[in-house]
């Protein structure tokens, strides 16, 4: 199977795009030659989105589009093959005015290097417009292209561990504001009050691709110019007394089909990590199948029912436990109860429902009858691990409201909850990566023939694997491009990441492998110490078809 399939130099209009690359069984990444190209590329999709279009990201000289399924996949690139990407984009943008007090730690070297002096570079940051060219690394990051090269500089060699909100920064062509607390390898040369990301407001980010920023230097704090808009309603539906959180073992979050189609904002989709057990328990409670429920790493959560609840424990394979209230009320019985998983029980008010550690897999599921409740972000109720987006993990004293169940509902009948391979390697299939041709063949046979290993680094963003170290067959760095879900990247060190439901929208290391969409629920099951192999997929059309990545599906 190519990894590039090149566009002829004689069709006119269509010598703007460079090659389309696969990456993964659900996305393609588009080459161009140029940042106008990729802007008017955006700007055609985001005002005519096609048929399973799920997400649009740029990057200086990429497009990475996604799709709910294999099948769109095939039609968007037979579609965008067709488009006239010497066309200017044509989008709605906004002027943001944005106060920056220049006094940042790298000031005088930027200086140094521009030659312009500290004033200099203060005159020529504020002397002219800017436009967002694409979002990335952060909710809120925007990446700002000025109108001359005057203040082009290196990143800093040694990336800083925390950059602090509201840092104005250069790096390389580019200028960005810092919306959050962040490691980052930016030069730094001032700072704003200015609130880069809110979610009350209807359009979270203060600038978005298109928008156009003017600089203005202040010599007191900045101050917030937001975009004025009106707040927005979370959550839906009447919540009832629901649960509460009396032990919150690990790494408990609230999650759902997660948010796609925020990714040009710098928002991944997040959501379930087993999205397929996160459905049977839905199914087994008799709510829709991308309801709220809890995700739970290796047990140990307590939850006590405030008032009559349904429930059901898919995922890993746990131990569940009932314990009725200390004062009995004479509704029930005084014993204890061991429901099994897989299946639905009720938990009457006062009793508490304890979640043992998993004997088999990894992360659990618990589907209450109606669904979490709480506000939503961007339309989910998912924990974002990597944006901040989302509620707060869940903590001793959580209140959990449950929503009230769709009238006609009904639960549904006992489910298996497939688990991975046991007891050898687990195996996970692939299709090329965008960028598998920064390997050598060598190396290529390698990364498949070899066992890896899970290491305890690993979390909701990505399994970070260990085993013999793969060595690229090029030197120096990728610009900065769109990742998806399965992605495998390979960074300098030669140990592969597989990035998961957290993980970020670009990043800037090849990707010599994609695994398909539906052993995506395996890798999820995968503790610390677990072995994993890759497997070449014979072709991205013969793979079963799963269910399309939509957050009501």
């Amino acid at each position: 199977m190519t990894t590039t399939q090149q566009q002829s130099a004689n069709h006119g209009p269509h010598t703007e795009l460079t090659g389309i690359r696969p990456a993964g069984d659900r996305a393609i990444l588009v080459e161009l030659p140029s940042l106008d190209a990729v802007l008017s590329l955006q700007a055609q999709l985001t005002a005519h989105p096609q048929p399973g279009q799920v997400d649009v990201i740029a990057a200086a000289t990429t497009v990475l589009i996604t799709a709910d399924s294999a099948d769109s996949v095939r039609a968007l690139t037979a579609y965008v093959s067709t488009l006239d990407l010497e066309a200017p984009a044509d989008t709605e943008s906004a002027l943001v005015t944005i106060e920056v007090v220049y006094d940042g730690e790298d000031l005088d070297e930027v200086a140094e290097l521009t030659g312009l002096g500290r004033e200099g570079v203060v005159a020529a940051h504020t002397g002219q417009l800017w436009t967002a060219a694409f979002a990335g690394f952060a909710p809120g990051f925007a990446y700002l292209t000025g109108e001359n090269p005057s203040l082009e500089v290196p990143r800093r060699r040694s990336p800083r561990t925390a950059v602090p909100a509201g840092a104005v920064a250069l790096g390389g062509a580019y200028s960005a504001v810092y919306p959050r607390q962040s490691p980052g390898g930016w030069q730094l040369i001032g700072r704003t009050g200015a609130v880069m990301w809110d979610l009350s407001r209807e359009n979270p980010a203060l600038v978005r691709p298109g928008d156009t920023v003017r600089f203005t230097a202040v010599r007191e704090q900045a101050t917030v110019l937001p975009k004025a808009s009106p707040g927005h309603s979370t959550g839906t539906g009447q919540a009832a007394e629901g649960l509460a959180v009396r032990k919150p073992g690990l790494q408990a979050t609230v999650q759902d089909l997660g948010r796609p189609g925020f990714a040009s904002l710098g928002v991944s989709s997040a959501g379930a990590m087993d999205r397929g057990a996160l459905r049977r328990a839905n199914r087994l409670v008799g709510n829709a199948e991308g309801a709220a429920a809890v995700e739970l790493l290796f047990g140990g959560l307590e939850l006590e029912a405030l008032s009559d609840q349904v429930l059901a424990v898919t995922g890993a394979d746990v131990p569940l436990e009932i314990t009725p209230p200390a004062q009995e009320t004479g509704r029930g019985t005084t014993a204890v109860r061991h429901p099994g998983c897989g299946a639905p029980f009720a938990l009457l008010a006062g009793e508490k429902l304890t979640v043992g550690n998993a004997t088999a897999g990894l992360r659990s599921y618990i589907g209450v009858r109606g669904g979490i409740g709480g506000s939503e972000a961007l339309g989910s109720r998912s924990t974002d691990t990597m944006s901040g987006v989302g509620p707060e993990p869940l903590k001793q004293g959580t209140i959990l409201p449950v929503l009230t169940p769709k009238p006609g509902s009904s639960v549904g009948h006992p489910e298996a909850s497939p688990l991975p391979d046991h007891p050898g390697a687990t195996v996970l299939r692939v299709v090329p990566g965008p960028r598998q041709d920064w390997f050598s063949t060598e190396t290529l046979q390698d990364f498949l023939a070899r066992e890896w290993t899970v290491t305890p680094q690993s979390n909701r963003i990505g399994l970070r694997l260990k085993g013999h170290a793969l060595t690229r067959n090029r030197d120096g760095e990728l610009a900065s491009e769109g990742t998806v879900r399965g992605a495998v990247q390979v960074p300098p060190e030669g140990q592969p990441v597989l990035f998961l439901s957290d993980h970020p929208v670009t990043g800037g290391y090849p990707v010599i492998a994609v695994v398909v969409h539906a052993d995506l629920d395996k890798a999820a099951q995968l503790p610390p110490g677990a072995s994993v192999r890759f497997a070449a997929a014979e072709t991205a059309a013969a793979l079963p078809e799963t269910l399309k990545e939509t957050s009501h599906a």
